[in-house]
This record gives C-alpha cells, sequence and structure tokens, in this order.
C-alpha cells in the first residue's frame, strides 16, 4: 500500500510516501535523494524502487528533504548537515513505525543523498542494517566550490542561481569541514555501492574512495558500464534495483 505521510521536523514539514504491507513486521528502506532532487529523482527511479521493494515485502520511505519538493522550507536555507539531521529525524519514525522490524532499517542515498545516507549510518552505526549508496557524492565540497565559480550572486538573498535553486553560502562553507571520510568510516556493517563508469557529475572514483578510505572489505561496489549519474537507460535502471535486491537478499 502507497499513502501520503509528514512528519515534523523543527517545526516545519517534511512530505513523504510510505509503501507498506498490512500484516507482520516488516524491514525497511529509506531512501534519500540527491542535491535539487525529489523522492521521486529522475525517470521516477525512486518510485520505481519502492515498489519493487514493496512487491518482495520490504517496506519503504522516501521524503523531500526540507526545501525540496513538496516539503517545507526553501533551498537556499538547505546545508548538508541540516539535511543529516532531518536523515535523523526520518531515521526515528520509521524506527517507531508499529509495522516496522527496527532490527533490519536500510538507508539508500543517491548523490548527495548518498553523501548524508554515509554520514548517517557513521552515526548510526549498529542500529542501521545495510547501507545502499548509488552515486554517492563524498566529493560534494569540491563540486560546490566549483559551482560557486560558475553561479550567478544574487545579492538580495546573498546566495548562488545554480539552474533557478538558490545555493546559500552556508552550504558551500559548511562542507569545506565536514570531515567525510572519517564520519564514513565509522560504519562497519555491509555497504552496496552502484555507480556509473560514465558519471559526468559524481566520479565513478568517488565510489572507489568511499571503499578504499572507509568500508574496506565491507563493501560491494557494482559497476555500471556506460551509466551516467541518474541511469538514464531501462536496462541501468534494471541493474541498479536488481542489484539492489541481490544485496537484501
Amino acid at each position: 500500500m502507497q499513502q501520503a505521510i509528514s512528519i515534523i521536523h523543527n517545526k516545519q514539514i517534511l512530505r513523504g510516501m510510505e509503501h507498506i504491507r498490512v500484516g507482520e513486521k516488516t524491514p525497511a528502506v529509506i531512501l534519500f535523494h540527491g542535491f535539487t532532487g525529489t523522492k521521486l529523482e529522475p525517470h521516477r527511479l525512486f518510485l520505481k524502487i519502492s515498489k519493487a521493494l514493496e512487491d518482495r515485502g520490504i517496506a519503504s520511505f522516501r521524503f523531500d528533504f526540507l526545501g525540496s519538493g513538496e516539503s517545507d522550507g526553501y533551498f537556499e536555507d538547505m546545508t548538508v548537515l541540516k539535511e543529516l539531521e532531518e536523515a535523523k529525524t526520518i531515521f526515528e519514525f520509521v524506527k517507531s513505525h508499529p509495522l516496522v522490524d527496527k532490527d533490519r532499517i536500510v538507508v539508500l542515498g543517491f548523490s548527495m543523498g548518498g553523501l548524508v545516507a554515509s554520514l548517517l549510518a557513521g552515526h548510526l552505526q549498529d542500529d542501521l542494517h545495510k547501507l545502499i549508496l548509488l552515486a554517492p557524492a563524498g566529493s560534494m565540497a569540491e563540486k560546490a566550490l566549483e559551482m560557486q565559480k560558475h553561479a550567478r550572486y544574487i545579492e538580495s538573498k546573498d546566495a548562488y542561481d545554480i539552474g533557478g535553486n538558490l545555493i546559500g553560502k552556508p552550504f558551500i562553507e559548511e562542507l569545506q569541514s565536514i570531515e567525510v571520510w572519517t564520519e564514513a568510516a565509522k560504519y562497519e556493517k555491509d555497504v552496496l555501492l552502484i555507480h556509473g563508469t560514465e558519471d559526468k557529475s559524481v566520479s565513478f572514483e568517488v565510489s572507489k574512495e568511499y571503499i578504499e578510505k572507509c568500508y574496506g572489505e565491507k563493501a560491494s561496489l557494482i559497476s555500471i558500464e556506460g551509466a551516467d549519474h541518474t541511469y538514464n537507460s531501462f536496462d541501468w535502471e534494471e541493474k541498479v534495483i536488481s542489484g539492489i535486491f541481490h544485496f537484501l537478499k
């Protein structure tokens, strides 16, 4: 069953979708979207993952972060650490859900949502059953500086125009201080990374860095030959979904 849900975080509403069958307690996957993304993601990838999970008796929850999609807030107020706090609120909501097995909660993050997911996993440690990272943006600090160079500064907003999305200075400045590899390495359970070899937004090498600097033998990497950042073909999408289910079995 799919239904709209909402939760409160710092007096603002996070709006999302819940996919869950009524019955016995079930494992659950929480999906975190990427930079400028939503709980659907391109070609409805997150919805397709959620429906496939539901068909296999696994619950899923996907929310828009504050300032994105249908949730409250403004995008220019968004930072990675704010999204991390929102992710903690979402995790606690799922953990307390009466139909969810709290010992079998998996977090899946795409792109910057993958960065957030890796930081969250480092915080949660044993409370998280498994971690899935799709093209995780562990190098977001460098990317943000590059975007800043080519963006128009809007003085009245004290923010930069990135394709119609306003990026606040705190977003860029904060990223430079986050110890991504140190925080992510605190998670010591199983990790799956899936990355396209022709990803122009987040280099395929970033997933290799996550393995080398954080996860080592605990991680497996599925490389999708020729795939771009958002897996924009039916075949690439199918490889993402099948990889997820092989990992969850």
